[in-house]
């Protein structure tokens, strides 16, 4: 059974190791503090089987937001879960005013953007080479609402 709840500042570890689970690249906790700290950035964590299991970060700011950062652990992954923390994170971009959300996405991970493009984005830019190991990333967004 998934269960949701926001995270402050306070988070920023929890986040930070979450985050470690999914990336190569993690955030550190000192990142995920400034994150939380920014104006109109929320986080929205879900948990599954009793521990943490996932979260999305977002930025909604001037009738624009941006979905920062999303990640489930490998072992709740393929449970909806992804779909659900997307979501959480444009709901709360529109009840911020929020018209769009855009993301990046790296080229090569694949599973993300069959999840992206199967919840409406469309790719509406890329910047070439921007991961270390030199992958494209792919711009996407979405129209709320």
């Amino acid at each position: 059974m998934k269960h949701s709840f926001d995270t402050g500042l306070e988070g920023a570890d929890l986040l930070a190791a979450l985050h470690e689970t999914s990336f190569d690249r993690p955030w550190s906790q000192a990142e995920m503090r400034d994150l939380l700290a920014s104006p109109g950035v929320r986080a929205l964590v879900m948990s599954e089987e009793g521990e943490p299991a996932g979260f999305a970060l977002v930025r909604a700011v001037a009738g624009e937001s941006e979905l920062l950062t999303l990640c489930v652990r490998p072992q709740f992954r393929r449970t909806g879960l992804g779909q659900s923390l997307l979501e959480g994170a444009e709901a709360f971009a529109a009840a911020q005013g929020a018209e769009r959300i855009f993301l990046e996405v790296s080229e090569r991970n694949n599973a993300a953007i069959r999840l992206y493009e199967a919840c409406g984005y469309t790719t509406c830019g890329r910047r070439n080479a921007y991961y270390p190991d030199g992958a494209d990333a792919r711009i996407l967004e979405k129209m709320l609402g």
